[in-house]
C-alpha cells in the first residue's frame, strides 16, 4: 500500500512541488481546495492531466471549516499531513489582521484538533516562517527568541506554538519546518521576486515601462523551492519531531534581486524601476538569514541553488511565458541538482 500524503495549501507554489516529489515517491497525494468560481489549479494541471497516475485526488474544504476538516482526515486516514495552507503575504496581512489569525493561525488548530479527534495516526508537519523572528539580530536557529513584526508573523508564531504544545499535551507527531525565503516560477505574482521577474518580460516585451517596488534594503535569504518541500518531507521521516530552520545561509537585498533580474536582461534597473512608499509595511523586517546548522546534522538537507541560479531561472521562466526568448543560463546552472523535478521551469 502506498503512504498517503495529505496536503493542504496544495495549490500554491510549495504545495504543487510537493505534490510533485510525493507522488515521484510512489505516495497516493490528497489536497484541500477551496471552492472558486474560476479554476484555482494552474500548478496542478500537470500532474492532473494524468491524475499522477491515479494518486492524486482534490478534496474541497476550507481552513475556517473545522467539521470539513474533520470528515476529510476520517475519509482519507492520512500517514503523513502537510499544512502548507495560509493567508501568506505579509503586507496584506496588515490590511486583513483578523481574516489572516483566522486562516493562518486558528486554521491550524483546527487541523491539529481534527488529528487528535480523528484518531488518525499520522505524521504533521507545520509549515512555519522565518517571518516570526521579524527583528531578531541574523542569522537566526532554532534558539533565537521570535520577534514578529506582522499579523502574519503572528499567526505564524501561534500556529508554530500549538504544534508544539499539541507535540506535549497529546503526544503528536508534529514538526514545525521554518523556512526562509523560498522563490521559483510558480511563486504568486504578488510576490517582489515574481513582481520582478515579470516586471523584465513585460518591460522587455513592451507592456510596461516601469517597476513599482517597496522597499529595495530589506534584506532575505531566499532558495529555491523544491528543495525546501523536499526538507519537509525529510523532516518527517525522523525518528522523534523536532522544529528546524532552513535557509541557504546568505542574505541578499530587494535592490540585488532587482540589479540581477534586470542585469541578466541587459537592462539599466534604475531607468525602470520606481520605489513607491505606500508598498512599505507598517513595520518592516529588514535582515533574515537562517543558520540551518541543525538541519544539516539530522536532516542531510543544504540548499544547493545559488541566488543568481534562482534569479536567473525566474526570469528565464518569466521571458519564455511572454513568449520572448530567454537565455536559459539559470536552467544550464542548475543541471541535475534537482533530479526529480521533471519541468523546473513550469
Amino acid at each position: 500500500m502506498p503512504t498517503i500524503a495529505f496536503i493542504t495549501g496544495i495549490t500554491g507554489q510549495d504545495g504543487s512541488y510537493l505534490a510533485e516529489f510525493l507522488l515521484g515517491q510512489g505516495y497516493e497525494v490528497h489536497g484541500l481546495i477551496r471552492w472558486c468560481s474560476t479554476s484555482p489549479t494552474q500548478r496542478l494541471d500537470h500532474l492532473l492531466q494524468d491524475a499522477g497516475g491515479g494518486r492524486l485526488t482534490l478534496h474541497c474544504g476550507d481552513l475556517a471549516d473545522a467539521a470539513r476538516l474533520g470528515a476529510l482526515l476520517a475519509e482519507v486516514q492520512p500517514d503523513e499531513v502537510y499544512h502548507l495552507g495560509a493567508q501568506s503575504h505579509v503586507r496584506v496581512s496588515f490590511d486583513l489582521p483578523a481574516y489572516t489569525g483566522d486562516i493562518t493561525g486558528l486554521g491550524t488548530v483546527r487541523l491539529l484538533e481534527a488529528v487528535r479527534r480523528s484518531g488518525v495516526r499520522c505524521r504533521f508537519y507545520q509549515a512555519s516562517s522565518s517571518e516570526m523572528f521579524g527583528s531578531a539580530p541574523a542569522p537566526q536557529n532554532e534558539a533565537t527568541p521570535f520577534w514578529p513584526r506582522s499579523p502574519y508573523a503572528a499567526a505564524k508564531l501561534y500556529s508554530y506554538w500549538m504544534v508544539r504544545n499539541y507535540r506535549e499535551a497529546h503526544g503528536l507527531f508534529v514538526c514545525n519546518g521554518i523556512m526562509y525565503n523560498h522563490e521559483s516560477p510558480r511563486r504568486g505574482e504578488t510576490f517582489v521576486t515574481r513582481k520582478i521577474s515579470r516586471g523584465v518580460a513585460k518591460i522587455l516585451k513592451g507592456e510596461a515601462t516601469q517597476l513599482v517596488l517597496g522597499n529595495l534594503e530589506a534584506r532575505r535569504d531566499w532558495g529555491y523551492a523544491p528543495e525546501y518541500v523536499e526538507g519537509m518531507w525529510r523532516l518527517l521521516q525522523q525518528g522523534e519531531p523536532q522544529d528546524l530552520v532552513f535557509g541557504t545561509g546568505e542574505t541578499h537585498s530587494v535592490r540585488d534581486f532587482v540589479e540581477e533580474a534586470f542585469g541578466y536582461a541587459n537592462l539599466d534597473w534604475r531607468q525602470f524601476v520606481r520605489v513607491d512608499p505606500s508598498y512599505f509595511r507598517p513595520t518592516e523586517v529588514e535582515h533574515l538569514r537562517a543558520d540551518s546548522t541543525q538541519a544539516r546534522r539530522f536532516l542531510g538537507w543544504e540548499a544547493t541553488v545559488t541566488f543568481p541560479q534562482l534569479v536567473r531561472l525566474m526570469v528565464d521562466a518569466d521571458l519564455r511565458a511572454a513568449d520572448l526568448e530567454a537565455p536559459g543560463e539559470g536552467l544550464r546552472a542548475l543541471g541535475n541538482r534537482v533530479r526529480w523535478l521533471r519541468n523546473p521551469l513550469s
